[in-house]
């Protein structure tokens, strides 16, 4: 492999053509030799994306005539791209100088390693950790922690280690797992699609580290918002179907009746006390879904 792999970056816009903008600003002053640039346009339908190929002439300007979601719209750009290593990068964060580098190098020195997420810090507080590691899924609520989030970075997690799944905000992969656990699966849309990835290429024999040098900044919730009726919809559908394609007897029958019977409809009832009722709407629908095993995938 030579000395700077070429690495391809991967991102989807939506909506966002600014943020775009001022990540890939950041990206080509980072500083990095040997970058192949895809940007992905989800069929924006409040937005003028043709702004980003203007400004950014060298990149490879993807428009998808329809949402095809965060799982559908990395891999739309993940079939194209070339590199030996792939970065998908959401398109609100910022990338400091020298990020590229120490992300190839710490993917390039293990050979069983095949992903690398970096810390993660809160854009408008940098001193905020978004990320720094998962732990494993319960296997029953199918929930689980980011390891740091929301505390304050005294250096507690300045050390490599394995994290239980990477973060779709900032992954890097060598292409060979690619090739080996599968692109990611577009049934999800949106949410726990990388939570899926992470499991297939973990069961394909790769580990996912966290290396805390390579530092990134995240404008987080930018495209959905915080309890927006979106996010809801899919949280509580996916859930569900993260269980239906990774677990197996028992745990899988539990875990369903779980959410079935209890999580998702605690959910709808909390919507509805606080006032939130496009999310409670938004909730029961996926919880409709469940009960009748027909997922549907909504723009």
């Amino acid at each position: 492999m030579s000395q700077y792999p070429l690495v391809s970056i991967v991102t989807v816009n939506y909506n966002q053509s600014a943020a775009t903008c001022d990540m890939l600003e950041s990206l080509y002053a980072s500083g990095y030799p040997n970058l192949e640039v895809l940007v992905v346009d989800n069929a924006s339908p409040a937005d003028t994306p043709e702004v980003i190929k203007e400004k950014f002439p060298q990149i490879i300007f993807i428009q998808s005539n329809k949402n095809l979601g965060f799982a559908g719209g990395n891999n739309l750009a993940i079939r194209q791209a070339r590199g030996d290593f792939i970065y998908l990068l959401n398109n609100d964060t910022i990338v400091p100088k020298n990020h590229i580098f120490l992300l190839v190098n710490a993917l390039s020195i293990s050979r069983g390693t095949g992903v690398v997420c970096p810390k993660i810090k809160l854009y408008d507080d940098p001193e905020i950790i978004l990320f720094a590691g998962f732990t494993p899924l319960s296997s029953i609520t199918v929930r689980n922690k980011i390891i740091g989030y929301a505390e304050i970075d005294r250096g507690q997690y300045d050390e490599r280690k394995q994290s239980a799944y990477a973060h779709g905000a900032a992954m890097m992969l060598k292409r060979e797992v690619i090739e080996k656990a599968g692109l990611m699966n577009e049934h999800y849309f949106l949410y726990y699609e990388e939570i899926d990835w992470s499991t297939r290429i973990r069961k394909a024999g790769y580990s996912i580290d966290y290396i805390p040098d390579a530092c990134i900044l995240h404008k987080e919730s930018l495209s959905t918002g915080k309890n927006s009726p979106l996010k809801s919809y899919y949280l509580n559908r996916n859930r569900v179907l993260y269980i239906l394609y990774n677990r197996t007897g028992l745990q899988k029958a539990v875990s369903f009746l779980y959410q079935s019977g209890f999580a998702i409809p605690k959910n709808i009832l909390s919507c509805g006390i606080r006032g939130q009722f496009a999310n409670m709407k938004a909730t029961a629908r996926a919880w409709f879904e469940v009960l009748s095993f027909r997922f549907q995938v909504s723009n």
